[in-house]
């Protein structure tokens, strides 16, 4: 079983428009309603190629509910901890050629709710996977994930974290099974520009020899690569076609690993079905659809 976990989810409102003025009215030619949040995302591409999963997290408010409601519509199981106050945050994508962002900051999470959480976390077993996915939210402990992996860290739980900066570097003492930075985060980590594949490679290992099992960066147009638990190093160059969507890419391509490794134990075919689904996803409008992925797959 694969869980995730999404401190932060969020209702994605994104509103196509042919230009954006600041002197006047701006009116969309269509608008679309998504759920958001990495380890949604995740579980939504596990659940479309068919692996069962849960989805973790906190929701507050109307905005939760409607998350709650369009998840069970996908038919992705989820067993969220409802908050007290606020609502969760409604995060606006305008597009209008270019793409512009506002993300908001979402509701507070208690003590309680936490402690709710590390509960739910009880119930992994040996040979499950957990994804934590994200950034912390700024008001929670910088080191909540750390937090987490103690109390697993004698169960067998397959841990895949996919976080930037010091969040992820705490993480490698836990010997997690999959870490996904893109090129740029390592970048931040190691301060150095990652402006070929043989540093990139070499980077990647040091987080590996950091405690890292496998640690697979992703690349955008340039593909990705992987080292794996033993150290062999395997390139993937990009998929060619006409990008259309850049969000969730990252959390597919997380998605398509876990599931590829769970059907075929093999780390060649994980990687080949994380870029599929991350590609697939980039050519699509929303996360891609299994038929989607494995078309993509089959020509890898």
């Amino acid at each position: 079983m694969v869980y995730t976990v999404t401190f932060n989810p969020a209702l994605d409102y994104v509103m196509n428009l042919d230009s954006i003025s600041t002197d006047d009215i701006n009116r969309t030619r269509s608008e679309e309603l998504y759920y958001g949040g990495k380890g949604i995302n995740v579980s939504a591409i596990l659940t479309r190629l068919e692996i069962p999963n849960m989805a973790l997290g906190f929701t507050a408010g109307f905005t939760g509910q409607k998350i709650k409601e369009m998840m069970d519509r996908d038919g992705i199981q989820n067993d969220f901890i409802p908050l007290d106050n606020g609502f969760t945050r409604i995060n606006v994508k305008i597009k209008f050629g270019k793409e512009l962002d506002i993300n908001a900051n979402g509701p507070e999470i208690g003590n309680n709710q936490i402690e709710e959480l590390l509960g739910k976390l009880e119930r992994l077993k040996n040979g499950d996977f957990l994804v934590l996915a994200g950034s912390v939210p700024s008001a929670l402990p910088d080191d909540l994930y750390s937090k987490i992996l103690e109390t697993l860290e004698d169960k067998g739980v397959n841990i895949v974290v996919d976080t930037t900066g010091n969040q992820l570097l705490n993480v490698l003492t836990y010997k997690p099974f999959l870490i996904k930075p893109n090129h740029h985060e390592l970048s931040e980590i190691f301060g150095e520009e990652m402006d070929t594949a043989e540093k990139i490679s070499d980077y990647a290992s040091k987080l590996k020899e950091m405690g890292a099992k496998n640690v697979l960066v992703s690349r955008g147009g340039d593909g990705a690569l992987l080292i794996d638990e033993n150290g062999k190093v395997y390139p993937r160059d990009a998929v060619d076609g006409k990008l259309v969507n850049s969000v969730g890419c990252g959390d597919s391509m997380v998605a398509g690993f876990i599931a590829g490794y769970i059907k075929f134990h093999d780390y060649s075919e994980a990687l080949k079905l994380s870029v599929a689904s991350s590609a697939a996803t980039a050519f699509s409008s929303e996360l891609a659809k299994a038929d989607e992925i494995y078309t993509i797959y089959k020509t890898l």
